[in-house]
């Protein structure tokens, strides 16, 4: 039994990186500084060790040449999930260029939203670091920030040291949207976020008048989705009056049509603070099950994020064209990879005939038992590597808590690259 500490966590998003885990063969538990999101990621137990194909075991060899022969007899592969570390992903880029597939990230229906307001418009965004060290007002949109991550306030806005800040327990929260589901949000010296609680479906409307107000538009009516005016111009004002103000978002919570719209208001009103003389920065909430390492990684190799084709020979783009659930409901795709290393829950997100391959986490139950499945390590877990947190800044360095003799997904993809070329 092995007792390991300073542990990061690739589940979070957030860079956690105090976890304290105790090894006792294949065998993980969180001992200290655990959450709802980490703990039981960390804890899931190993159930498969071999690959199958159609069903029955193979080795790895088999399973990797039977993965290859899928996709050299397709037309429109599709290589989806992509959650994975850094060397994972690169081995996925490789070989989607190699057998000319589409590539989408699991959570980029999401992630539309953010990088559309970004490549028209874009933005002023900040780091964890600075909000540890100087946000003073903080304003969370639509999101239940504690369900998204349990330990953020306590890692970055109650933390008991800042560079720039004497008392942390006196910065202010406001949720506009969704209320907070718990206590998180509650400051040490007990006092309790402003809540505006509004539908998901007014939060455009909301978004817009608050951004008027900050302008210093006038706004002909008094209340707005239930919200009084009166009470936005009073956020507003507070804005416009903190040393250091931040907005944050989830991109992938803001479902609702055109949300990217919603998303490029928030950015505006922040650079419209900015524009007031005041100092204040976005933050969009992501960097779960490895979707910021994901983009990050297409980003160096291509210019891009996912959604991209490589059958034309150079990566071509397109956040609506390569979307892999409706490329499914228009019957395009005829071999599909899923990749999908970190959660067991997040099986391939399709039924029907397609020949298809998943590169997983030990664990998966499927409905229907997909042609190859290889179960993989967990980075962080099974193996080293590295993963991007949120803010896209820092790339987390995984430990290897334990011998599970499961291959890495980098592994993995590369064998199969290589037995294309055979």
């Amino acid at each position: 039994m092995t007792k390991i500490t300073e542990v990061p966590s690739p589940f979070c998003g957030i860079g956690t990186d105090d976890l304290t885990i105790q090894a006792d063969g294949i065998a993980i538990k969180v001992v200290a500084n655990g959450c709802a999101v980490n703990t039981p990621a960390f804890e899931q137990a190993i159930t498969d060790t071999s690959p199958r194909v159609d069903g029955k075991e193979v080795t790895l060899k088999q399973a990797t040449n039977r993965a290859a022969k899928l996709l050299k007899t397709a037309n429109q592969p599709v290589i989806g999930g992509c959650a994975t570390d850094v060397n994972g992903m690169r081995a996925l880029m490789a070989l989607a260029d190699r057998n000319g597939a589409v590539v989408d990230n699991i959570n980029f229906t999401g992630a539309k939203r953010n990088f559309l307001a970004m490549q028209d418009t874009g933005w002023i965004n900040t780091t964890l670091a600075e909000i540890k060290n100087r946000c003073d007002l903080f304003i969370v949109f639509g999101c239940d920030l504690e369900a998204f991550s349990p330990r953020f306030y306590e890692r970055y806005l109650w933390n008991k040291e800042a560079m720039f800040l004497d008392d942390t327990s006196a910065r202010e929260i406001i949720y506009i949207g969704k209320a907070p589901s718990g206590n998180a949000s509650t400051s040490p010296n007990k006092t309790k976020a402003q809540v505006l609680e509004c539908a998901d479906a007014d939060l455009p409307e909301v978004t817009s008048v608050l951004k008027a107000l900050i302008k210093g538009n006038p706004v002909f009516t008094e209340q707005v989705a239930g919200i009084a005016v009166a009470d936005l111009q009073e956020i507003a004002d507070k804005l416009k009056a903190a040393d250091y103000g931040v907005v944050t978002w989830a991109a992938g919570a803001l479902n609702f049509s055109q949300a990217e719209l919603t998303v490029q208001t928030i950015c505006e009103l922040v650079k419209d603070v900015n524009a007031s003389g005041v100092r204040c920065s976005g933050f969009p909430l992501g960097g779960k099950e490895g979707d910021q390492t994901a983009n990050q990684v297409c980003g160096w190799q291509t210019g891009y994020p996912a959604r991209m084709r490589f059958s034309s020979g150079i990566p071509e783009y397109d956040p609506f064209l390569y979307d892999i659930n409706a490329m499914f409901a228009n019957g395009e795709v005829d071999a599909f990879v899923w990749v999908q290393a970190f959660n067991t829950s997040a099986v391939p997100p399709h039924g029907g005939n397609i020949p298809t391959v998943v590169i997983g986490r030990s664990g998966m139950v499927f409905e229907e038992e997909p042609e190859v499945y290889i179960p993989v390590g967990t980075p962080g877990i099974d193996h080293t590597g590295h993963a991007y947190r949120l803010d896209n800044v820092v790339a987390i360095r995984l430990k290897k808590l334990r011998d599970s003799g499961l291959p890495t997904t980098a592994e993995v993809l590369t064998a199969i690259e290589q037995a294309l070329v055979i």
